[in-house]
């Protein structure tokens, strides 16, 4: 699995960014991660679309999008079902229907292979995240089992200490001192 310190892997994949007819599908690859304005990435992926946990999950990831955006850092969602799947679950769920981030299709799994997160007997991806700093390289990686959801405030708070760019203490939160040596 890749880990923190190494480039985040090139890729161009589909994803499902909107319900209007016509607009509901763009191209996103690897170099959106890379910029000049410091524009964090959260990249999250779940195991299945039309599943009971995964959905839990992206409504909590969209409920704190604003929290996300305030630190100036984009959410990517992704499994490894079809930008199709995605827009028929985003259709009929109505936690899903007005996501404000892309659901990224990795129907080829090349991506979840590259990132070493692909489920060996399913070939489905884990519950993983990863959030990537603005030169494309992984600060944190979290991997769940497949029934576990993981805390969408534990990446916010990871986030948060990662953007401080300081040395941050056990169970720090932003606002709280960080260490001086």
């Amino acid at each position: 699995m890749l880990t923190i310190g190494q480039k985040f892997p090139d890729f161009s994949k589909t994803a499902v960014v909107s319900l209007e007819k016509g607009k509901e599908f763009e191209t996103i690859t690897s170099e959106y991660l890379v910029n000049d304005d410091n524009v964090w990435t959260v990249m999250f992926w779940w195991p299945k679309d039309f599943t009971f946990v995964c959905p839990t999950e992206i409504a909590e990831f969209n409920k704190n999008f604003g929290e996300f955006r305030d630190r100036d850092t984009r959410l990517i969602g992704a499994s490894t079902d079809s930008e199709f799947v995605h827009a028929a679950w985003r259709t009929h769920h109505d936690d899903l229907r007005d996501l404000k981030f892309p659901m990224l299709a990795d129907t080829s799994k090349t991506l979840a292979e590259d990132l070493g997160i692909l489920e060996p007997n399913e070939k489905i991806a884990y519950r993983a995240t990863f959030i990537i700093d603005p030169t494309g390289i992984i600060r944190w990686v979290s991997v769940n089992d497949l029934s576990v959801g993981r805390n969408v405030k534990e990446v916010l708070r990871v986030l948060d200490g990662l953007q401080t760019d300081e040395l941050c203490p056990c169970n720090w939160e932003k606002g709280q001192e960080t260490l001086t040596v």
